[in-house]
């Protein structure tokens, strides 16, 4: 068993926490998650009210400690949403892509219902933002990540957001996590644990599509590609500091690095596009992925997932105590 700071403040058993991804994240995953003794998060990511009543819910039925992911910019824009989130009192509401007015906002907010407020973080600046607000836990995600990321790679990035909490708040380390060697290596720089989005992206319990999953198995990290494409065409106003790592294809080949063009012909491009994503059309529609692509060999069920990471974390923590003459500790 793994104990750390991130567990103990939790009542989780294992320090492994499911990225709260927007349309993958459903229901469902957050319980397996949950279940498995790791942290499953629901991700609501733009405030679409049906999911939220049909996946939020679905965690809160399934109990334990689960919780829900929000982007805070996007709340901002879609008044009732935040009150619907809190409505079904997740024990845990973690917070992303927000302004220092919006983390003050939303970390208050979500204190007062009595939840435990994850903040994901890009930068020490942002970290010292979250910690002020009074943020419970810190979740420093590197350029790895798939999805929506800064420019800071993860393994200078997780060392710096802990000189600034100080040990107040537990870290998570994100952003290029599949298996236990990358949790025994987020804890040997002091992290808490790992948030890891893909490697749950790919399993039986994700909102993925048969599409989308294949590709997951079938791709390679050689095959992804940062992009504001898919923000374009969706009209989503991402500020220009994040780009998203998507599995390249045909419409990120097209368009990437083409914006402005693309902004100007979203009324034309649109809702072809559209049509395609609800086809699984995998030349046209978005795949967030992160660098971990080569590590994905396959479809499992969640549980696997938490246990076979944590199982291998312990073994190699256990060699890595033995090779240096020194007594494992998990803590």
């Amino acid at each position: 068993m793994i104990s750390t700071k991130l567990t103990e403040l939790l009542g989780i058993d294992h320090p492994v926490v499911c990225a709260p991804m927007g349309s993958v994240s459903g229901g469902r995953l957050a319980g397996a998650v949950t279940r498995a003794g790791g942290l499953g998060l629901v991700g609501v990511s733009y405030g679409d009210a049906a999911f939220i009543d049909e996946h939020v819910a679905q965690a809160a039925e399934n109990g334990g400690v689960w919780g829900v992911g929000c982007v805070m910019f996007t709340f901002d824009e879609r008044p009732g949403l935040w009150d619907k989130v809190l409505g079904y009192a997740p024990p845990v509401i973690a917070l992303s892509f927000g302004d220092a007015a919006q983390v003050h906002k939303y970390v208050a907010s979500a204190a007062d219902s009595g939840a435990h407020v994850v903040v994901q973080v890009h930068d020490p600046e942002q970290a010292a933002v979250a910690v002020q607000a009074g943020a419970s836990v810190l979740v420093a995600q590197g350029a790895e990540a798939g999805g929506h990321h800064a420019s800071l790679a993860t393994l200078p990035l997780v060392p710096a957001v802990l000189d600034v909490a100080q040990g107040q708040v537990p870290v998570v380390a994100a952003g290029g996590f599949a298996d236990g060697r990358g949790l025994a290596a987020a804890l040997a720089l002091g992290a808490d644990g790992v948030m890891m989005g893909t490697r749950f992206a790919a399993t039986e319990e994700s909102l993925a599509t048969a599409g989308f999953k294949s590709r997951l198995v079938s791709a390679r990290t050689a095959d992804t590609v940062n992009t504001r494409a898919f923000d374009v065409v969706r009209g989503i106003p991402w500020d220009e500091a994040y780009q998203a790592r998507s599995v390249s294809n045909d419409f990120t080949r097209t368009w990437t690095g083409r914006d402005a063009e693309l902004a100007a012909r979203r009324a034309a491009v649109e809702p072809e596009w559209t049509a395609a994503v609800a086809r699984d059309d995998t030349s046209q529609r978005a795949m967030f992925a992160g660098e971990i692509l080569d590590l994905i060999e396959d479809i499992q069920p969640a549980a696997e997932v938490v246990r076979g990471v944590v199982a291998d974390a312990e073994a190699i923590l256990t060699s890595l105590a033995r090779r240096t003459g020194r007594p494992a500790s998990a803590a």
